[in-house]
C-alpha cells in the first residue's frame, strides 16, 4: 500500500480529458445500439485491474468493453460514499473493484470471468502481491442469477484446469452486487495517466 500512497500524493496527476502520451479519453469509451450489461470484479489494486482489462479489450477497437470505472463496493451498508483513505483503513469492508459495461454480442460474461481469473492470483485471501487487506480481496459481484451461475461454472472450470494440478484452492467470493461508489477522479484510468505508476505484479496474464 505504501508505494501506492506515495504515488497518489505526488504532483503527477493529469487531466482526465487528455491522458499521458496524448491519448484522448475518447479512446476509453465505445457505443452500442442495444442495452449494455455490467460486470463487477475485485482482484486487488484497481489501478492494475482496470489497466489490464482495457489493454486487452480497448473500447476503441470495439472488442466488447464499452467503458470502465474503478470504485468501491461490497462494504458496510451504513457507510455512504467512502473515500480512498477510509477504504484503505479496512474499516468499511469495501473492496477496490472495477465496473465494466460491455456488449454481450461481442464479448460474453463467461469470457470476462475467465479473463478475471487469468489476470490475478485468486488463491490468496485478502491479498494480491504485497497489497494486503480486505479491500484487496478477490471477488465477483454478480448482477443477475445468470451471472451467478456463469461465475460458479467458470470458477469450477478454472479450478480444475489451472489450480487443482498445483494443489491450490480458489478463494474468490461470488456475491450479489450491492451499492457502487465511484472512486475519486484521479484513480480513473490511473496507469494510462501515469504509465510509471505502481502496478501490482500479479496483474498479468497467468496463462
Amino acid at each position: 500500500m505504501l508505494p501506492r500512497l506515495s504515488a497518489i500524493f505526488a504532483p503527477i496527476f493529469r487531466s482526465s480529458s487528455s491522458l499521458a502520451g496524448g491519448i484522448s479519453a475518447a479512446a476509453f469509451t465505445s457505443t452500442m445500439s442495444g442495452t449494455p450489461q455490467v460486470a463487477t470484479f475485485a482482484e486487488g489494486c484497481f489501478w492494475g485491474v482496470e489497466h489490464i482489462f482495457l489493454k486487452h479489450y480497448p473500447p476503441s477497437e470495439d472488442k466488447g468493453i464499452i467503458k470502465t470505472s474503478v470504485g468501491y463496493t461490497g462494504g458496510r451498508e451504513d457507510i455512504k460514499n467512502p473515500d480512498y483513505r477510509t477504504v484503505c483503513s479496512g474499516s468499511t469492508d469495501h473492496a477496490e473493484a472495477v465496473r465494466i459495461e460491455f456488449d454481450p454480442s461481442k464479448v460474453s460474461y463467461d469470457e470476462l470471468v475467465e479473463f478475471f481469473y487469468r489476470t490475478h492470483d485468486p488463491t490468496t485471501k485478502d491479498r494480491q502481491g504485497n497489497d494486503a487487506g480486505t479491500q484487496y480481496r478477490s471477488a465477483i459481484f454478480y448482477h443477475t442469477p445468470e451471472q451467478r451461475e456463469i461465475a460458479q461454472r467458470v470458477t469450477e472450470e478454472v479450478q480444475k484446469k489451472h489450480f487443482d494440478p498445483k494443489g491450490l484452492k480458489i478463494v474468490t467470493e461470488i456475491v450479489p452486487a450491492g451499492e457502487w461508489w465511484d472512486a475519486e477522479d484521479y484513480h480513473q484510468k490511473y496507469l494510462f495517466k501515469n504509465p510509471s505508476g505502481y502496478q501490482c505484479p500479479t496483474h498479468r496474464l497467468h496463462w
